[in-house]
């Protein structure tokens, strides 16, 4: 593996904001650091989120959520290998999670669209969601729309 890392800058007209795209045989320690390093030059305004596990408080970046949810009376973020509890209400963290990439799927919980590996429609009235990681979880009946309505804009938007 090279130290260097090729970049190439593609001047396009359809992109009022930059998007970047990392292409490599695996996902190493070197890629993490220039998606980190991305994330910092961008001045991001969607901060870290701070959980709690085995009393160690642990800051969490939005693009390692899978999904964010409740178990019992807690509010856990799920990562593809942990759980964290939070002190803030679900509310209160859909303000502070990116809207492009977080969406409620039901009263209790809320999903990193870009950690779905897919939504299923077989089921009658319902969708199931799998993750990368594979979780499952479940869209509520009263959020059916606006999923279907997300995935139809995605259909027409990535033509």
């Amino acid at each position: 593996m090279k130290d260097m890392v090729e970049i190439e800058v593609v001047l396009d007209e359809r992109y009022a904001d930059p998007y970047v795209t990392i292409r490599t045989r695996s996902n190493t320690q070197q890629v993490e650091n220039i998606i980190c390093a991305v994330e910092d030059a961008s001045h991001s305004d969607f901060p870290q989120i701070a959980g709690t596990k085995d009393e160690t408080v642990v800051f969490i970046s939005q693009r390692d959520i899978v999904r964010v949810h409740t178990e019992g009376r807690r509010i856990v973020v799920q990562t593809a290998d942990e759980k964290y509890t939070v002190k803030r209400t679900l509310a209160g963290l859909e303000d502070v999670l990116n809207p492009t990439r977080f969406m409620r799927i039901s009263q209790s919980e809320i999903i990193n669209l870009y950690k779905v590996k897919n939504f299923d429609f077989n089921l009658a009235g319902t969708i199931g969601v799998e993750f990368d990681c594979g979780i499952k979880s479940w869209v509520s009946r009263s959020r059916v729309k606006q999923i279907k309505a997300l995935l139809k804009k995605s259909i027409i938007v990535g033509e």
